[in-house]
């Protein structure tokens, strides 16, 4: 049968040579174009079969769950007239089955209703993580972010500095943690508010 189809590509009915080559492109380019075709539309050949039900799975990225951020401590590591050195920590738990890239905690620090700053804990480049310094979440091993944090006794604070000097502070942070799932192409950035407060 292959060679009586052959046997016709290669002659028409005036005898003239076709050149078998033209239609086996043909045909690659046929193939090229189905393989492309399923590729645009995001569609997998592959099943995923669940509760007896067989379905194709789109290749739509499922919801990302948020993360959960937790104040693990803050410490008053050493004060003086002149300063005060404080450790904020973080914990940070991934509920996702796949990592999550944690690109940005930002937080501002408060002392009963003083600001005493905003920080950023990370990196945050708009559309895409750059350079390394972000932060990769297992979904099963917590992430412990430390901070560590330098208030400078301008001597118009009082009261802060008794609080502080007597390891009585009224702590209160508010800040947002930006992240993304680990394939930086699946996905758009979440954001989660979160606001701690701690009294010793």
């Amino acid at each position: 049968m292959f060679l009586e189809v052959y046997g016709f590509l290669r002659h028409t009915s005036e005898g003239n040579f076709v050149n078998p080559k033209i239609f086996v492109g043909i045909a690659i380019l046929g193939i090229i174009g189905v393989i492309a075709a399923i590729g645009l539309t995001g569609t997998s050949v592959v099943s995923d079969v669940s509760d007896n039900t067989t379905f194709l799975a789109e290749s739509q990225n499922s919801d990302v769950l948020p993360l959960r951020i937790q104040l693990d401590d803050i410490i008053i590591e050493e004060v003086d007239e002149k300063a005060a050195f404080v450790k904020v920590t973080f914990k940070v738990t991934n509920p996702n089955q796949k990592s999550i890239i944690l690109q940005l905690v930002r937080y501002t620090l408060y002392e009963d209703d003083l600001k005493l700053g905003i920080r950023d804990v990370g990196d945050r480049d708009v559309g895409m993580v750059a350079g390394s310094n972000y932060f990769t979440v297992l979904n099963d091993r917590p992430l412990i972010l430390s901070d560590h944090v330098v208030i400078k006794n301008t001597g118009n604070t009082p009261e802060l500095w008794d609080a502080l000097t007597t390891n009585t502070p009224e702590w209160r942070i508010t800040g947002d943690a930006f992240y993304n799932l680990s394939s930086m192409t699946a996905g758009g950035e979440n954001e989660l508010a979160f606001e701690f407060t701690k009294y010793t």
